[in-house]
């Protein structure tokens, strides 16, 4: 079954709401066995939605509307498909009684336009509004299913998971289950990683494999169709195995995880405590690890040592080894994270110092950055990274890096 989603609204064209609809509608219809090919935006025109409902009906079996049920001028879903199917719209007294029941408990006046909102599609299946005023509706023709929804989403995702599911069911019965599996990758960019598993890719069909990239990382979302309960889960596994096998290193977590995330579970689940020493990053580490539920229990706090007065005074850097080797060096970010554990006494010490840009430093050009790690008991570590991108992309990177050192650390999986 193929199903195309349509969001009826200016307002997300002019970006001032984000289409949220959509990414839930598409998960749940998955879970339906519903594929869903294209995903169409149209804004408040009449003679545009038209248009998108003519070239939904060439791709798509069912048909999903959202937003323009209200009761204003621009609220033309409804009107719109009512008169390109040739139907009529019809007053539902039971939408209509619950409209103005509204307007009785809240003790306001209801305005002539607020009927609109109980008008459907004649011969269309009512699906109730329990949090709104507007009713959704679901309509069969000989071609085509059509179901319009409510714009918000406080209305519209608990009205499709109550009556939508069970319309879309009643029709075509018992279908193929879709399981998704995210992997996430950092370290490795997106085209380095495509290049390792391309015959993978070239050769999918089921499941299926979508590399994605962003903000320094790069996921691949394995997809798999079957009938059998079990069936699909088991085919994503021998694909993920045979990914594994050529990019392993590079893997960090499942779905929607985060290295920040996946290093405070393994900061938990060993017992550790952390302090961080910051220079180019500014305490964007400390940030990102408190902002994860109970990091209390394992980060034991952070300095933000920008200058170099700061690094001596406050970390007790030596002053001999900034002279010889300079804040931007190995040396001293391994300094730092020895320090810093000890200052705060925790079982780890990281640090960040390098050149965020766009200036060079000490001779370093921008996206030169060293990081410490110090875990007591092992010997201290520095890493060198260049890093290219803007200044915020260099200081969000680095702390990724950061965290992904800490990990392999930890784990004693780096290579």
């Amino acid at each position: 079954m193929n199903a195309e989603i349509i969001a009826v609204g200016s307002e997300l064209l002019l970006g001032q709401i984000v289409n949220t609809n959509a990414r839930f509608l598409s998960r749940q219809l998955a879970d339906l066995g519903v594929n869903v090919f294209y995903h169409t935006v149209v804004g408040d025109n009449s003679d545009r939605l038209k248009s998108a409902i003519k070239i939904a009906q060439e791709r798509a079996e069912l048909i999903i509307f959202t937003g323009g049920l209200g009761p204003t001028k621009d609220d033309l879903t409804k009107d719109t498909i009512a008169a390109q199917l040739g139907k009529k719209l019809v007053l539902d007294e039971e939408a209509m009684r619950s409209i103005e029941l509204y307007f009785e408990k809240t003790n306001r006046v209801m305005t002539d336009n607020n009927r609109k909102q109980a008008l459907v599609i004649e011969e269309s299946i009512i699906l109730k509004n329990e949090n709104g005023m507007a009713p959704g509706m679901f309509l069969t023709t000989a071609d085509h299913k059509y179901m319009l929804l409510p714009g918000p989403p406080s209305e519209m995702e608990p009205m499709f998971m109550k009556y939508g599911q069970a319309a879309i069911a009643g029709i075509y019965g018992s279908q193929a289950r879709i399981e998704s599996r995210v992997l996430r990758f950092f370290g490795i960019g997106e085209a380095a990683l495509e290049a390792q598993i391309e015959d993978l890719i070239d050769q999918q069909s089921n499941p299926t494999i979508a590399p994605l990239a962003g903000d320094g990382e790069v996921t691949l979302r394995l997809t798999a169709r079957d009938d059998a309960a079990g069936t699909a889960q088991s085919l994503i596994d021998k694909v993920e195995a045979a990914i594994m096998d050529r990019v392993g290193e590079y893997f960090y977590g499942y779905d929607e995880t985060s290295l920040i995330l996946e290093l405070s579970k393994l900061l938990k689940s060993k017992n550790l405590t952390i302090s961080a020493a910051e220079s180019l990053t500014g305490g964007l580490f400390q940030q990102e690890l408190t902002s994860v539920s109970g990091a209390s229990g394992l980060f034991k706090g952070g300095i933000v040592c920008y200058s170099n007065e700061a690094k001596i005074g406050l970390v007790n850097v030596s002053p001999a080894t900034i002279e010889k080797f300079g804040a931007v060096s190995r040396e001293c970010a391994e300094e730092l994270a020895v320090n810093i554990a000890a200052v705060s006494n925790s079982d780890i010490g990281i640090s960040f110092t390098g050149v965020a840009g766009p200036d060079s430093l000490e001779g370093h050009p921008a996206g030169t950055v060293f990081i410490g790690v110090y875990v007591k008991g092992l010997p201290v570590h520095g890493e060198k990274l260049s890093l290219s991108g803007s200044r915020t992309a260099i200081r969000n990177r680095s702390v990724k890096f950061g965290c992904q050192l800490l990990i392999h650390r930890l784990t004693e999986t780096r290579k």
